[in-house]
């Protein structure tokens, strides 16, 4: 895995010693994605400057250095990934005459688009990829994103001048880098805690979406086209449900997934895995022991706050499985020690606080692997998800209820402030008192009264919403949005799950990982994204999902077989932090900062007066607002590291 960069410009002719230090700039600032070699490769005639940064993991020769020229001369290419089906192509291409010079799956790549175009290979390609390939001849630059987007491309253009990179900062050390915040783009931010593709923090600057092509012939505008679409994919499996009793997909399930965590194991540098003791990075461990004959290195963290320590179930899978275990307990000082270099990783407002934890096991696993696999992708795959039965459920009794009627009680509960509610029903003895009962009574209200199954779902994953804090501004809007997914997806799980797959996974939980992973230069591979198996899930009967109210049914079938379903089967937990409370305690102070009123006023981005009212509401513990209160201090520290 590494760190891809480069600009092209249509007026070329810039001198070659002004390129190699602008390219040189953009490489440096990746360092952290490469630290094992770098490379630029400049046309100044054409206008062209590809940059990559190296982590040596397969074929550590210079060899596999980069950018690379294919054997013809035509192609150079600057990769970022692992192709895991290299060595089948690489073996029908030396069947038909070519020769290699080392062992890279870079090579294999770059001779095979020189030998059947790039169109033609991308489908054979198995793993998570981010590339630049520039065809001498054709004057034509082509980025290209992973399906899943389990890897990241940033692109602009400035007029005359296209830039390119794996993260924002790359983009940043071009000189000819003039952006301004896009506050549509801060608006969808403070309702998903992402900023949801193709749009990114600043205008005019994109991410690649996934199973995207990008083209860009010289002198020309950028071309988009999709090679994989995972719209068309979820509505061909649902169009064509497997068959077979459950030991005959279990079957499947298994020998699909042992293939991909098999190829996920290849590597000429050490390789372990994370694990937390759930059910998809158990399942992970189970079959990279199963393929392993010596035993496989796994990590795992824990906090020593009650409610937040999954270290002791990750222990005793590790144990069963026998695996080479490592834990480490983290303090509230390391946690709060990383806080300060979240916008540097992130490059743009970011504020899913697992990053935190993410980083912390990530840092520990690189002291021992520069490889680890994850268990990320189950739950969008597999109906993992609490929210996906909640709000079936939710929205099956709802819906009875006519919308009026709904409209109607939901003025009425939040007549009432949420005080005066738990103040009212104080004479309930506790053993009938749900904790803040007014919160919850006001969560209830603002979904009762909502047309459709699609607004419940984008509710249930809103934080704020957005007009409460940036009135005025439009918000950038995609697909949750888009009315043909209720008519192409009427079922409201494979709608949730589809709506994930295409937000939620890429924009949120793979983003986490790439960066706290490439923090540290470690590879994190997600076998469970395996386009096969992502495929083969969606082709899976709603029961082979959830049956008899246990989510995932199919993969726990597959880590049955593997590990004892008592050393699993428990209420399922995120890879959470102690937030609420370290904004009341430790983090009071740095948040205080960020959040003082004249200070947001300056900043004119959100509402300082409503900001003001949520910080006095959780610091006096009437209402937990950590997430919403998050949202606002990643937007506040990113602002003050790089505007």
């Amino acid at each position: 895995m590494c760190g891809i960069a480069g600009f092209l410009s249509s007026t070329s002719g810039g001198a070659p010693a002004q390129y190699g230090n602008i390219a040189g700039a953009m490489g440096s600032s990746l360092q952290h994605r490469g630290p094992d070699d770098s490379g630029v490769w400049i046309d100044a005639e054409a206008g062209i400057a590809l940059v990559h940064r190296r982590l040596s993991i397969v074929d550590l020769s210079p060899a596999g250095h980069q950018p690379m020229h294919s054997s013809d001369g035509r192609f150079v290419i600057s990769y970022n990934g692992e192709v895991y089906s290299h060595q089948e192509i690489r073996a029908e291409l030396e069947a038909r005459g070519q020769s290699f010079r080392g062992t890279s799956d870079t090579e294999v790549i770059v001779e095979s688009i020189a030998a059947s175009g790039l169109e033609a290979t991308l489908p054979r390609l198995i793993g998570m990829f981010a590339l630049a390939v520039w065809d001498r001849r054709e004057r034509t630059l082509t980025l290209v994103r992973d399906r899943l987007g389990i890897k990241p491309v940033y692109w602009a253009k400035f007029g005359e001048l296209f830039l390119f990179g794996s993260e924002l900062k790359a983009l940043r050390a071009h000189p000819g880098w003039t952006p301004r915040i896009d506050q549509s783009a801060v608006s969808a931010f403070l309702r998903h805690n992402y900023i949801p593709a193709p749009n990114t923090i600043y205008q005019g600057v994109h991410k690649l979406e996934p199973g995207t092509i990008l083209t860009l012939p010289w002198g020309r505008e950028p071309e988009l086209h999709r090679y994989w679409d995972a719209r068309g994919v979820a509505q061909a499996g649902l169009a064509n449900p497997l068959e077979g009793s459950d030991g005959e997909l279990t079957d499947r399930l298994e020998a699909l997934l042992g293939d991909a965590v098999r190829r996920r194991m290849i590597a000429d540098v050490p390789l372990g895995a994370f694990l937390s003791g759930g059910i998809d990075s158990s399942v992970v461990v189970a079959l990279m022991q199963a393929a392993n004959s010596g035993r496989v290195k796994t990590f795992t963290i824990g906090f020593d706050v009650a409610g937040y320590d999954e270290a002791p179930y990750a222990a005793a899978v590790a144990r069963h499985l026998g695996t080479e275990h490592t834990e480490l307990t983290v303090t509230a000082r390391q946690a709060l020690d990383v806080i300060p270099q979240l916008p540097e990783w992130y490059d743009e407002p970011f504020a899913d606080s697992s990053q935190i934890p993410t980083y912390l096991i990530s840092a520990m696993t690189r002291k021992h692997v520069t490889v680890a696999l994850s268990g990320d992708g189950g739950d969008e795959l597999f109906a993992g998800y609490n929210r996906y039965q909640l709000a079936t459920r939710f929205w099956r009794s709802l819906s009875i209820m006519p919308r009026a009627l709904r409209q109607g009680a939901a003025s009425a509960i939040t007549s009432l402030s949420p005080e005066r509610w738990d103040k009212g029903l104080s004479f309930l003895p506790a053993r009938m008192q749900p904790g803040q009962v007014g919160d919850k009574l006001h969560k209830l209200a603002s979904v009762l009264g909502l047309a459709d199954s699609s607004a419940v779902y984008r509710r249930l994953i809103t934080h704020w919403e957005p007009s409460q804090l940036m009135p005025g501004i439009a918000e950038a809007k995609g697909v949750l949005w888009d009315a043909s997914v209720a008519a192409q997806f009427p079922g409201l799980l494979e709608r949730m799950q589809f709506l994930d797959l295409v937000t939620y996974l890429p924009d949120d939980i793979l983003t986490k990982v790439d960066r706290a992973s490439m923090a540290v230069a470690l590879e994190a591979r997600v076998p469970l994204l395996d386009h096969r198996v992502v495929e083969f899930a969606w082709r899976l009967p709603q029961r082979m999902k959830i049956r008899d109210g246990k989510s995932k049914w199919l993969l726990r079938q597959v880590l049955d077989r593997h590990v004892p379903s008592a050393l699993i089967d428990r209420p399922k937990m995120g890879f959470g932090i102690p937030l609420a409370d370290w904004l009341r305690g430790p983090l009071r102070d740095w948040a205080e900062t960020l959040l003082d009123e004249q200070r947001l006023r300056e900043a004119g981005l959100v509402d300082a007066k409503q900001v003001r009212t949520y910080w006095a509401e959780h610091l006096d513990g009437r209402r937990n607002w950590q997430y919403l209160l998050w949202d606002v201090l990643m937007l506040e520290a990113w602002r003050e590291r790089w505007t």
